[in-house]
């Protein structure tokens, strides 16, 4: 089955807010919507097929998609970025040992559009790095389409603000405050612009609240792109 038809029936999988099993059963009384996918009823796979085929897409056609929902809403280039956790203890011990599963949690930062609060990029990891490294390649691969970035204390670090300026990016940075100075940097940064790095929490709560677990990869992979 073509990347484009897994990915169509995942999002349906989603938007149903049913399991591989029962949408594809729905999807079986759907003919104009597998018609759209280029799918007739005979060629309607497996659940267990699905989710294998699910698991083997690549990161970057996730990528895509999430660059094209972006576009879909008018972006002010005011972004903010944080991180969270998506829990999958929840995941059935038999699921477990049958697929060699580990993964417990699984850190995400995301890049957010403080203004349509518009998911612009993520990046996934079930390893231990710091929060400035992440937040490094998230603004790099960004840098061309954001006037300026907020992030918390988290992402103090210096040569991330500088690399940010020669961008043409106003970094919204917060110092960890050791020395006097730093409680001085911290005092010019404009309050409200800074104020909005909270609606990345938004977004986060949002999804966690709509989504739950199911923008969550059914295996060891990170496809969190998909959360948008």
């Amino acid at each position: 089955m073509a990347d484009y038809a897994v990915v169509s029936l995942h999002c349906l999988r989603i938007y149903l807010a049913k399991p591989y099993r029962d949408t594809l059963d729905l999807l079986s009384e759907m003919p104009q919507i597998l018609a759209e996918i280029g799918l007739r009823k005979a060629d309607i796979p497996d659940h267990s097929t699905l989710v294998k085929a699910f698991g083997r897409i690549k990161m970057a056609v996730w990528r895509v998609l999430l660059r094209l929902s972006a576009q879909l809403h008018d972006t002010s280039g005011y972004a903010a970025m944080d991180a969270t956790f998506f829990d999958r203890e929840h995941a059935s011990k038999h699921y477990c040992r049958r697929t060699n599963y580990r993964v417990q949690t699984l850190k995400t930062t995301a890049l957010v559009d403080t203004a349509s609060q518009a998911i612009l990029d993520v990046h996934c990891t079930t390893e231990k790095r710091h929060d400035t490294q992440l937040g490094w390649q998230l603004a790099c691969r960004n840098a061309g389409e954001l006037h300026s970035l907020a992030a918390d204390k988290g992402y103090d670090w210096q040569q991330l603000r500088d690399k940010r300026r020669e961008e043409g990016v106003r970094p919204l940075i917060k110092h960890r405050e050791f020395r006097p100075i730093d409680h001085a940097h911290n005092a010019r940064i404009d309050g409200a612009l800074y104020g909005q790095r909270a609606l990345s929490e938004t977004v986060f709560s949002t999804v966690k609240r709509t989504l739950g677990t199911r923008c969550v990869p059914e295996r060891g992979t990170v496809n969190l792109v998909r959360l948008s």
